[in-house]
């Protein structure tokens, strides 16, 4: 399918930290025109590393969904950051381990209905134990799961943020098996 929309014109309702929300005026294929909300995000990494035979996870609050969620490691990109360099970057940030490289498992849209956010997935290798670094408003404990144990917590609902398991699957099919 070829069908792109026209952007006409946007209006710009809201410029944040993270995001920015705008209200587009578009012209369809067929020629009519319409309004989209497009809630613009620069895009994340989510990183697979595994220590000892155990998954790297964090736990931490998200506000917006009022609990504690067990999460892969993950992070934002900084404007015009390489996605791999963020990913080691976020890795030892968030749980204290340095990866010697990390490797591509693709990328995905979590929300492409209205939202532009590129999540890309990076397997960690060759982990050395060094130091946290977190945000000043950024509060997490590390966990760590076995990947199948972790699986079955998606399965189970212990785990319910789409990128972890996304990247617990991604992990599963494209480095284990």
């Amino acid at each position: 399918m070829n069908s792109k929309f026209e952007t006409l014109s946007r209006e710009t309702i809201f410029r944040g930290k993270i995001l920015n929300l705008h209200l587009d005026e578009v012209r369809l294929p067929n020629g009519a025109t319409a309004t989209r909300e497009v809630v613009e995000h620069g895009g994340g990494v989510v990183i697979i590393a595994v220590w000892e035979g155990k998954a790297l996870m964090v736990r931490q609050y998200r506000y917006c969904v009022g609990e504690a969620l067990l999460e892969l490691p993950a992070g934002k990109l900084e404007p015009g950051e390489d996605p791999a360099v963020c990913a080691a970057r976020e890795l030892e940030e968030e749980t204290g381990y340095r990866p010697a490289a990390v490797k591509s498992l693709g990328f995905f849209y979590p929300t492409p209905g209205y939202l532009t956010e590129k999540l890309h997935f990076y397997a960690a290798e060759g982990l050395t134990p060094s130091a946290t670094n977190l945000d000043p408003d950024e509060f997490l404990e590390v966990e760590r799961l076995s990947p199948s144990d972790a699986l079955e917590a998606c399965r189970d609902g212990r785990i319910t943020d789409a990128k972890t398991a996304l990247g617990l699957l991604l992990y599963r099919e494209l480095i284990k098996e």
